[in-house]
This record gives structure tokens, C-alpha cells and sequence, in this order.
């Protein structure tokens, strides 16, 4: 049966791409409303920037918002995660052997980004480890939490962990930082339009999110949510207009982070077309489609090695996006030998010198994609 979401996107047809986690990919009504943006604005682009941009940018932000399920002057928008959380950590007043917390699962651009803030600061990151596999959230909940000393300061935590693709339970942990007193920062790279989020109810101080990723948003779309109660705290990266106002807005927050200078918005712009979209093809039931597939591959990965799952077949662990332990093997040839001879983009490496491999499933994905993989790793591991 054909896939009718599949002509919908711009990928290659000859490429078996199951590495949507990556770097996302944009369906085509998505990314002729961004170039619509972007043609705008060199029609006219003083009409754009200097006279329209702060209104649109204000839609834009409230149709993100209400998708959030926030206010619209707790969420600005940031070109990507990586730049929004080092405006976060570049903000706060660390002091030497105040410690930061995070766990074993984190993104690697994360990691240097406190490592560097650390060396500035005489801050210590920490890294607790979650060994594999996981087993409930509970557990999760108390190892974690072992890390936490008198010098904790802040918490740095992945909703969805990039290398091990584990949704984690960051709700209770945001729980017990609010109550013990500890800043909580969830990167959320991988959660919008992966899974539902009412981060009002999370209870993040912080939250950065990737649009580009599985909202399908084009490149260069991501925002940063604070709360009220900590938006004071927060230094902008780039200082223009903003700053000392001449006509501020309603929200320091907003006049402080969100210009910066001419670029190009196109892609913020395109954030409510990108939620429009997934309204409209029945997502829930797309997400549905590709949890099964995903829970399927796993196993069957997991049967073809012998090896042992990473977490529970639940999605309160995974949902599109799942890692599998593979035998011992050069993960960077298996991934090469996979595009190479099998036309597949999969993502292969180490975690804690563990191989793993990480499958993305999105709506343009099909049973036959797995199938390929399947036969492909059987071809090609060493078992």
C-alpha cells in the first residue's frame, strides 16, 4: 500500500531515510510557505523588517504558544536548542564548586556547552550516570536524584535523549527541583510534534525545543520557554533594539531576546504552517503508525543480535525514535556501508562504548523502510 504522506516531503526517493531525528525534514506546503516568507520579505524589506516583523513575529510566537500550551510572553524564538541554552547558561551567576546536574544521555554540544561555561565559572558538571536498560520511571526518578548534593544548582535534562533516543521522565524530576529549590532545564530538542506538550504542567523552569525536528518546521526554528519567574535572570545573547527600548513591548522577556539584528524570520514564520500541517494529517494518528513500526524494527534488531532491549516496549520510553544495542563493530563503516550499499540513512554510534544503532520513523516512513534495515543489518553485522 503506498504511503500518501510519502510524496508529501522533499526528500530523495532513493534514499531510505530513516534519520528524521537528526536534522528533521520539511514537507513541501511547509516550505513553499517559508519561501513565500522569504520572498516577502526581499519584495520589500523595509515594509518587513521595520514596520511589520515585531506583529507577525507576535502571531507566529501565539500560534507556538498555544501549541505549547503556554503563554505567549513565556516563549521566544531561538534559530536553534544549542544557541538557546547557551543564552540559559551564559546567563546564570555560577560560582566555584556550585554543581550542575545532568545525566549520561545528553547531546554532545550540550555537554561542551557547560563544560566551557564550567571552566569560566569554577562550576562543576556532573554527570550521573543511567545505566541501561531502564526499567521504570520510579527507578529512573531515584538514580538520577542520588546525584543531587547540597552544591546542586541547576539540572540539565534531555526529554528525549539524542544518542539513546529514551523519552525520560522530566516531569518528575522538574517536580522535586522546584521543590528542593534547583533551577531545571529540560532541552527538548526532540518533543515538539514528537510527543504531546503542556509545558504549564511540565513545570520546566527552562524548555528549549527544536521546531525543525519532528514539528517539521524548516531549518532554523527552535524557541526557548521560561517561566515569569525566572525570565529576569536571563542576559540576552545578541544586546540590540531591544535593550533600553524606545517602544517597549508588554514583555521585557520578549524585547530583550527576540531581535537581534537583521536575519531572516522566514523560518519562524513558517512555525504555524508547520502546526497547521499536522493538525490536518491527523497526526496522533501518524505518531500511532510509527511507535508501531519503531516497536517492531526494535525487536526485531534486538532478536537478530540477541541482545538485550535498552527499556520496556512502552511509549512512556519511546515513541518514533528508538536505539538498539548492536555486536561489536565499527559503527562509523556500518553506517557507511549502509547508505553506500543499501541507499539507508541511519545513525550508528557509541554511547559509553556501547554500539547503538538510533531509527527515526516519520509519516513519510513505511513498513518496507524497515524492512530494508532489517535485511540490511543481516547482511551486514557480524553475528
Amino acid at each position: 500500500m503506498t504511503n500518501p504522506l510519502k510524496s508529501e516531503f522533499l526528500l530523495d526517493p532513493k534514499v531510505i531515510y530513516l534519520n528524521h531525528g537528526s536534522f528533521g525534514a520539511c514537507p513541501r506546503p511547509v516550505f513553499e510557505e517559508y519561501q513565500r516568507w522569504q520572498r516577502e520579505l526581499e519584495r520589500q524589506p523595509m515594509e518587513f523588517l521595520a514596520r511589520r516583523a515585531l506583529d507577525m513575529m507576535a502571531e507566529a510566537r501565539g500560534a507556538l504558544a498555544d501549541f505549547l500550551s503556554c503563554e505567549e510572553d513565556e516563549v521566544v524564538y531561538f534559530p536553534n536548542p544549542t544557541t538557546a541554552i547557551n543564552m540559559a547558561a551564559r546567563s546564570l551567576k555560577l560560582e566555584p564548586g556550585d554543581e550542575i546536574l545532568t545525566t549520561d544521555h545528553e547531546y554532545g554540544a550540550m555537554d561542551r556547552t557547560w563544560r566551557f561555561i564550567c571552566r569560566q565559572t569554577g562550576a562543576r558538571y556532573l554527570r550521573q550516570p543511567i545505566p541501561l536498560p531502564v526499567t521504570s520511571s520510579e527507578a529512573f526518578t531515584e538514580t538520577f536524584w542520588a546525584g543531587v548534593t547540597e552544591r546542586t544548582r541547576v539540572i540539565f535534562i534531555s526529554h528525549i535523549t539524542s544518542p539513546t533516543a529514551l523519552r525520560f521522565p522530566v516531569e518528575a524530576i522538574c517536580r522535586r527541583a522546584r521543590q528542593a529549590g534547583i533551577l531545571c532545564i529540560v532541552d527538548g530538542a526532540h518533543a515538539p510534534g514528537h510527543i504531546p506538550l503542556d509545558l504549564t504542567d511540565l513545570g520546566a523552569d527552562l524548555y528549549t525545543g527544536a521546531c525543525h525536528k519532528w514539528l517539521c518546521a524548516p531549518k532554523g526554528s527552535a524557541f526557548l520557554y521560561a517561566r515569569r519567574e525566572v525570565q529576569e535572570r536571563l542576559q540576552p545573547l545578541v544586546i540590540s533594539w531591544g535593550w533600553e527600548s524606545e517602544k517597549p513591548g508588554d514583555s521585557r522577556f520578549i524585547d530583550h531576546h527576540q531581535w537581534q539584528g537583521t536575519r531572516d524570520l522566514s523560518a519562524f514564520l513558517s512555525v504555524p504552517a508547520a502546526i497547521r500541517f499536522q493538525l490536518e494529517h491527523d497526526w496522533i494518528s501518524v505518531r500511532q503508525r510509527c511507535h508501531q513500526l519503531a516497536s517492531k524494527v526494535r525487536k526485531q534488531i534486538n532478536d537478530l543480535t540477541g541482545l538485550e532491549p535498552i527499556c520496556p516496549d512502552k511509549p512512556d520510553w519511546f515513541i518514533q525514535m528508538c536505539a538498539a544495542r548492536l555486536p561489536e563493530v565499527d559503527v562509523e563503516i556500518l553506517q557507511k556501508r549502509l547508505y553506500d550499499e543499501f541507499g539507508i540513512e541511519v545513525v550508528t554510534r557509541r554511547w559509553n562504548d556501547q554500539p547503538l544503532i538510533r531509527v527515526s520513523f516519520q509519516a513519510y516512513n513505511d513498513q518496507g523502510d524497515a524492512d530494508a534495515l532489517f535485511h540490511a543489518l543481516g547482511q551486514l553485522l557480524p553475528l
